[in-house]
């Protein structure tokens, strides 16, 4: 059983399909945690409780991200996320999955590694550091 990080590979085809809407108004996605125990990479396709983390004031399907609006860099597309805080509790957690919270079957974006194997209390959870998800057709 391993984590791989990876951006989902039926999430670029789902990128064809408007499945996602990453605008300010748009659809709502989420982070959720996992333990080490997990096995994902490339080929998940949706969210799953197998091996999600728990844990006090830790819910499934974890928290909501903030979306910063979709902008362009030269020929790259990308988003980005504000910080998430899952305020005061106690998980143990080597990955996550942000997915779309909103479409049918809450398809996958993408599987992160964190850093460390390690307990979380009050973690926020950075992403202009840890993810920038970008797209070049």
């Amino acid at each position: 059983m391993a984590i791989t990080q990876a951006m989902c590979t039926s999430f670029k085809k789902e990128l064809m399909t408007a499945t996602h809407n990453f605008a300010t108004n748009g659809n709502t996605f989420n982070l959720a945690l996992y333990t080490s125990s997990a096995t994902m990479s490339a080929s998940t396709t949706a969210y799953t409780t197998s091996q999600e983390a728990t844990g006090t004031n830790y819910t499934a399907k974890g928290g909501t991200l903030t979306k910063v609006a979709p902008t362009t860099s030269g020929t790259t597309a990308f988003t980005d996320f504000a910080d998430l805080t899952f305020g005061t509790c106690t998980i143990t957690a080597r990955g996550c999955m942000i997915f779309n919270d909103t479409a049918s079957g809450d398809p996958a974006v993408a599987v992160l590694i964190l850093e460390e194997i390690k307990p979380l209390r009050q973690e926020v959870l950075r992403f202009p550091s840890l993810l920038r998800m970008q797209v070049t057709l």
